[in-house]
């Protein structure tokens, strides 16, 4: 499928979610809740439920479910204490199955997303999709079919896209061309702790589920660390050129309104932690656009990095964006600080439960996770095979 039949069906798959989120709300009424199953109950469910779902009225959670036994007590104790107990299950299908879910929030490790993604669609589910949209780009495909048959909300989990301050940067300052000419978008994040812990070997725990957690990756004995910190492991995720990368270059190509990357080129390296890991503990990218460069660094390590943000630099001026606001300093006249008025975890999920209810646009749509995979798939499969990529050549 190329890019202009994706916008096509993409276009298809919007209008028709429009109308089933409209005609879902009616049959809901306004004061209804959403019935909404949570899979994976790890680190960013947790965040995102309680900072987003769990404060919204019209989100019921009524099922969990996870592939480790022991992550449902925990998720409930620390954010469900005084609710029901959710009906809980190891098998995601179990919750598809279930009539009292209307909309899932996937939350589990990147190699599991398009599979249970598209599974849910065709169940007849919305749902709310955790970032990166793919793991592998030949994912795309079927994630793009599976959307525009079911007609259900698709919300991906690029968060900044509900960001009222993001928002307000694209409007007075990108479409007004207050920058000038942006020539380098720099994308900065670094200092991750839980990706830098002394792991040792672990028996298989009593629940673990452990060739549920491996899903359509290849085999290997049980480990741990593949566990607890699968983001080391390509077979799982893809790092920080995944986990960080798909954030900024997001940002940059929604502000830009360029969503078209022409080569790609990313150098790094496993530099410090020689701990098991397999993807880079340091890594430098740069994509490269018809008029403009998108610059990336990150680093797990602790090096200083006080502010991670995007900043644009222009023949104009210059913004820092972050999440916590931004400021734009033109060439001529005084800085401008643009603080953030609320959590990006609740302008999301409230936006994804909109959608659903209302019939209102997900700001992060399919079209937009497809996007924002281009320019990390590039880079990922730069960064393997030590040569620049250009567009055509991605596989």
């Amino acid at each position: 499928m190329n890019r202009r039949e994706f916008l096509r069906a993409g276009t298809a798959a919007a209008a028709a979610s429009t109308i089933s989120a409209k005609s879902y709300a009616r049959i809901l009424g306004a004061n209804d809740r959403v019935g909404l199953g949570i899979i994976g109950l790890g680190r960013r469910a947790m965040v995102v439920t309680g900072l987003g779902f769990r404060h919204d009225p019209r989100a019921n959670i009524v099922a969990l479910c996870d592939v480790y036994d022991a992550q449902t007590p925990r998720f409930v104790t620390r954010l469900l204490a005084n609710q029901p107990t959710p009906y809980s299950s190891y098998r995601y299908q179990d919750v598809l199955d279930r009539k009292d879910v209307d909309a899932v929030y996937i939350a589990t490790p990147d190699h599991l997303h398009v599979m249970i993604a598209t599974a849910a669609l065709g169940a007849g589910k919305n749902v709310y999709l955790e970032k990166p949209t793919l793991h592998h780009w030949s994912e795309r495909t079927a994630l793009i079919a599976a959307a525009h048959q079911s007609s259900k909300v698709l919300q991906c989990g690029m968060q900044q896209r509900s960001g009222a301050h993001y928002m307000q940067a694209k409007q007075e300052l990108f479409d007004q061309k207050k920058l000038g000419h942006v020539v380098f978008a720099r994308g900065t994040w670094d200092n991750f702790p839980w990706q830098t812990r002394d792991i040792g070997p672990k028996p298989e725990p009593p629940g673990m589920h452990w060739e549920l957690f491996e899903g359509p990756a290849p085999h290997v004995p049980w480990a741990w660390i593949r566990y607890t910190s699968w983001r080391y492991f390509p077979d799982y995720g893809n790092g920080l050129l995944a986990d960080i990368m798909t954030h900024w270059v997001d940002v940059a190509q929604w502000m830009q309104s360029d969503a078209n990357p022409k080569t790609a080129s990313a150098l790094g390296g496993i530099y410090q932690l020689h701990d098991g890991r397999v993807n880079p503990d340091t890594v430098s990218a740069i994509v490269q656009y018809s008029d403009w460069n998108f610059n990336f660094e990150s680093t797990v390590l602790p090096v200083r990095d006080p502010h991670p943000a995007v900043l644009f630099e222009g023949t104009e001026g210059t913004l820092m964006l972050a999440r916590d606001g931004y400021t734009y300093t033109p060439n001529e006249g005084e800085p401008v600080r643009v603080n953030a008025r609320e959590s990006l975890e609740a302008a999301h999920t409230r936006n994804f439960l909109d959608a659903v209810v209302e019939g209102k646009k997900a700001n992060a749509s399919l079209q937009a996770g497809i996007d924002a995979s281009v320019p990390v798939q590039m880079a990922l499969q730069s960064y393997w095979s030590h040569k620049t990529v250009t567009r055509p050549e991605l596989t």
